[in-house]
């Protein structure tokens, strides 16, 4: 792999600069992809892309950026962050300290114009430049795992996959926001859509990713998600907050055929609300669909309420009449909490660990 530096004046990067939506944004004669596939969206908050503007107006050095060549075009690997800065200064869309750069004289424009980039182009390999990209510290932002799953498959179906799941105000985000956690420009909505959709068949994220990469379209991953969406707003039509953030994709794949009474579901789900043994109401909803009383995390004993009870049976197991000291034995509910039993003192028994196991089917 070639690796050159080269001084590049922040007039010849501003010139042609477009941000299109759809056709992606693009600079230096028009020549270079400033968002190529794998980059994230546009993360800089205010004080960062002020701080870019200042930097050059001092005439203090910037962090090297790199570029990858391509032909007779380019893609920028590193420095998204700080070129869209300057181009989006230059190109009017915010000011510094109450100035745009039309406010700036013509001595202070060309300072800025004739400001030189340090910027390393390479030329190699696929494999040798996504090597290099991914040893890259991205513009002091470490990279998710999704980000870096991204520059390792890039294509037309990563493209289509981010302009559904990617974007601020994407349609992912649009249909199921109130469902899913993260952020969609740090590709936590995809990376979880991905995961979905991988366990369904026993894949890994990067199994899919790679089998679907020169697709022309992630049509098959944009109808799952909104399968998996409206399967929960069927299932539940009352939304809680605490259904976001739960894994639906995983639950969809295994209960889709089951058929379920939404209004039954929605009776249960106020008694289950008001059950003050259940610490974990996000978990009412895995319970309902799975059967599987751990996701509630029923209430455990209190130490007192265990040293009474072992008090009480004077360190005897009530199962196998056995006697234990009180760090041999666990607490139990005498009558189990799906069958009405509450954790309190009198409905509290210490068994030894072997017979609690037994007993829980451990």
């Amino acid at each position: 792999m070639e690796i050159k530096l080269h001084e590049i004046p922040i007039r010849d990067i501003v010139d042609k600069y477009e941000d299109n939506q759809e056709n992606g944004v693009v600079g230096y004669h028009g020549k270079l992809d400033i968002r190529p596939p794998f980059q994230r969206e546009f993360i800089y908050n205010e004080k960062e892309r002020n701080a870019v503007i200042d930097t050059v107006n001092k005439d203090f050095p910037l962090n090297v950026m790199y570029w990858v060549k391509n032909g007779n075009n380019y893609e920028l690997l590193d420095g998204q962050q700080r070129t869209l800065s300057l181009c989006q200064y230059v190109n009017g869309d915010f000011s510094v300290n109450y100035r745009g750069f039309e406010n700036l004289t013509v001595d202070e424009q060309n300072k800025i114009l004739d400001y030189k980039l340090m910027i390393y182009i390479c030329e190699g390999t696929d494999k040798e430049k996504l090597d290099w990209f991914k040893i890259i510290n991205i513009a002091g932002e470490e990279l998710t795992n999704q980000e870096l799953r991204n520059a390792m498959y890039t294509g037309n179906w990563l493209y289509d996959a981010k302009r559904h799941f990617s974007k601020t105000s994407c349609p992912a985000y649009q249909i199921g926001e109130k469902y899913m956690n993260g952020s969609t420009i740090r590709q936590d909505y995809l990376e979880t859509v991905l995961k979905w959709i991988s366990a369904r068949e026993n894949k890994t994220i990067e199994d899919y990713m790679s089998v679907h990469q020169h697709d022309d379209d992630a049509n098959e991953l944009w109808m799952y998600y909104q399968n998996v969406i409206d399967w929960v707003k069927r299932t539940f039509p009352n939304y809680r907050k605490e259904m976001k953030g739960i894994d639906w994709g995983l639950l969809f794949n295994v209960y889709k055929e089951k058929k379920y009474n939404s209004d039954k579901l929605e009776e249960e789900i106020i008694k289950l609300m008001q059950d003050d043994d259940i610490t974990s109401k996000k978990g009412i909803y895995l319970y309902l669909i799975t059967g599987k009383e751990k996701y509630l995390s029923i209430r455990s004993f209190t130490d007192n309420q265990k040293r009474e009870a072992y008090e009480r049976q004077k360190g005897i197991c009530n199962n196998c009449r056995e006697h234990f000291e009180i760090e041999e034995m666990e607490a139990d509910h005498i009558t189990p909490w799906h069958a009405g039993g509450k954790t309190t003192s009198d409905n509290c028994q210490m068994l030894c660990r072997e017979c609690n196991r037994r007993k829980s089917g451990v």
